[in-house]
């Protein structure tokens, strides 16, 4: 654990997911996510349960200095980007009305947000865009997949290479023109959401990262998985730090708005 912490530590609100525990419902969140939160990003988590009202987002995101969207194994309702295809089991509709909620009151705040992988679809689709399920294109799902019963190391070492887009917020963080990522999803972005753009590509077309480009806060998201084990990886780590700063950032902004 990082042991040389700010005394004042920016809070990350880190979303959470619908799921069963011991037959009943909860609310749960990855620990590799808060950890990445704590260890790399030098903040401190806050897990955001998704089986509440919309209508408290707002008060929510008031309360944080930037906001994590977490990766889920479930999928994205199509109906709620205006699609009639059928919905593809696990859904989690708790978290497609919460999520939605949650980046419209943080960027309607000026509050940082960062997508990983369900997150950068939950981004697209709260700018009114789309998405498609690749498991119509055999060899697209090899390419981003691992196949169907893999171990979880063997699904998280499943891996191709990016291209970064030039002069954009990724291109600055993480200092390079492309590198290799992990690739663990079967939804990707079909049509960008307005006032989005793509930071990065895969060699079959699929949009890798996305920012915004006219939020009073940073919105960046990247559909591979940063928070598995960054460490060795630079433009992982680059992109806790990132995170890291522009909470900082907020928490700065908002001590002088207070004084």
């Amino acid at each position: 654990m990082n042991e040389r912490m700010p005394a004042l530590l920016p809070i990350i609100g880190v979303i959470a997911c619908g799921r069963e525990v011991e037959g009943e419902a909860a609310q749960a969140t990855r620990d590799r996510y808060l950890e990445a939160v704590f260890d790399y990003a030098a903040a401190a988590p806050l897990m955001i349960p998704t089986n509440q009202p919309a209508a408290n987002a707002a008060a929510i995101v008031a309360r944080l200095d930037a906001m994590l969207l977490t990766g889920s194994n479930s999928n994205i309702d199509p109906v709620r980007y205006g699609s009639a295809n059928a919905v593809r089991q696990p859904v989690d509709p708790g978290r497609d009305i919460f999520s939605t909620a949650l980046i419209l009151a943080a960027v309607s705040a000026g509050k940082p947000i960062l997508g990983v992988c369900r997150g950068l679809q939950e981004i697209n689709v709260a700018f009114g865009g789309t998405l498609r399920d690749m498991r119509s294109d055999a060899d697209q799902v090899a390419l981003h997949h691992a196949p169907d019963g893999a171990s979880l190391e063997t699904m998280f070492a499943h891996e191709h290479g990016i291209e970064i887009v030039p002069d954009t917020p990724l291109a600055q963080i993480a200092g390079t023109t492309g590198f290799r990522v992990n690739s663990v999803h079967f939804q990707t972005i079909y049509r960008l959401g307005t006032g989005l753009e793509i930071a990065a590509i895969s060699s079959d077309g699929i949009v890798e990262a996305v920012f915004a480009t006219s939020t009073p806060g940073p919105v960046i998201a990247v559909q591979w998985h940063a928070e598995w084990r960054p460490a060795g990886r630079p433009h992982d780590l680059a992109l806790w730090a990132y995170l890291g700063e522009i909470a900082r950032a907020q928490l700065g902004q908002a001590r002088l708005d207070r004084a």
